[in-house]
């Protein structure tokens, strides 16, 4: 979880704090100017746990929602027993709202609908025990049925828009993987003819010179042994022996695809490394697809943005991509965050052994920033 949904968070639970705190505050203030105050006290406090459980819900919905139940269900019997007003009251309700919405949203079916059918159960228990005659008993029953009905369709809403979002991820894993497993064709290629070529070339000196034999088999041996580790990097991804694989987007063609964004968006400066090995064929295609998906989301979400630097910078053992634009802060950029495009290419880098990091930068505008793991002495 990054820091803005962790922020996130907390705002939206100090928010609900409030909100409970006003709801005791008035209800305690209602209760004392018509039956006085010690009528509020056993609610009170029963809403105050209640509130407290759905605060801390995250943690275990499912027992946080069964003692939020059985603890409206003890105030109910008590109000009933002891003459005290109508339970659940508002505070009590509005908390045991959260918490079956919560549950209904999150929990697996069985749990989440035996929890709807216990709200069900306590709006029920208010109605038999409330007393015909007493001042505010149908409101308060019908308070309560409004709440549980509200629950029970925002949490199966949610629960429906977070299932269409799993679904819409899954697919576009899917599809990554796909994409990649595309490129197998390409990978495969890129080094059998490299272990052919070397091998020609062992014909030719095993006529010539026989003694050096046996450092031209080292080689188609290296060889062979790298193309078997980027095998294994994208043959496990295949799931569709139909697809035809497409052809590889290097980076000779990034001067294209920034020139071809330049023509319709915020001005792009490229930096490469000034003295470049030859990456393998997986690597080189993902950071131009990395780069092509960084300059769309700049497009989609942040056209206001003055200028995108690209850097594409190598080591030894790595190459490091790092797409940065200076757009300023704004609602366009939440939409930024939920882009499939970025988890696509996070599925990808992860599956070559790398890491990607996306999100807004400290001053203003976003930054994707990939790491992409290469091997040294590669036999080309």
């Amino acid at each position: 979880m990054s820091i803005w949904d962790r922020l996130f968070r907390a705002a939206a639970t100090a928010g609900l704090a409030v909100v409970f705190l006003a709801a005791i505050g008035l209800e305690a203030a209602a209760i004392a100017e018509t039956w006085g105050t010690r009528y509020w006290l056993a609610g009170g406090a029963g809403a105050v746990v209640v509130c407290v459980l759905a605060l801390v819900r995250r943690r275990q919905r499912a027992w946080a929602a069964v003692a939020g139940l059985g603890i409206a269900g003890l105030a109910i019997a008590v109000a009933r027993v002891f003459h005290l007003p109508t339970e659940p009251g508002p505070a009590m309700a509005l908390a045991l709202a959260v918490l079956v919405g919560s549950a209904v949203r999150a929990l697996p079916p069985v749990p989440a609908g035996v929890l709807a059918v216990g709200g069900l159960a306590v709006v029920g228990g208010a109605h038999l025990a409330a007393r015909p005659h007493a001042s505010g008993a149908s409101g308060v029953v019908l308070m309560n049925v409004v709440a549980w009905l509200g629950a029970v369709a925002v949490g199966l809403a949610l629960r429906l828009q977070d299932d269409r979002a799993a679904a819409t991820a899954e697919e576009v894993r899917r599809d990554e993987r796909l994409e990649l497993a595309r490129e197998l064709h390409d990978v495969v290629a890129h080094h059998i003819t490299g272990m052919l070529i070397q091998a020609q070339a062992a014909h030719v000196v095993a006529r010539k010179n026989p003694g050096q034999v046996a450092e031209s088999l080292t080689g188609i041996e290296a060889a062979g042994a790298e193309a078997l580790r980027a095998m294994r990097r994208v043959v496990g991804l295949l799931r569709d022996a139909e697809d035809a694989p497409p052809a590889s987007a290097g980076t000779e063609q990034l001067d294209v695809l920034v020139e071809r964004f330049n023509r319709q968006g915020p001005p792009v400066r490229l930096r490469m490394p000034e003295q470049r090995t030859a990456w393998p064929p997986e690597v080189t295609s993902t950071v131009y697809r990395i780069v092509r998906e960084a300059l769309t989301n700049v497009a989609r979400h942040a056209p206001h943005a003055r200028g995108v630097t690209i850097a594409v910078d190598q080591n030894p053992s790595s190459v490091t991509v790092d797409v940065v634009n200076d757009a300023p802060p704004g609602p366009a950029r939440a939409s930024h965050r939920g882009g499939y495009g970025l988890l696509g290419m996070r599925e990808r880098v992860e599956t070559l052994g790398g890491t990607l990091h996306a999100g807004p930068r400290p001053d203003a505008g976003w930054s994707v920033l990939a790491t992409l793991p290469i091997h040294e002495g590669r036999p080309r």
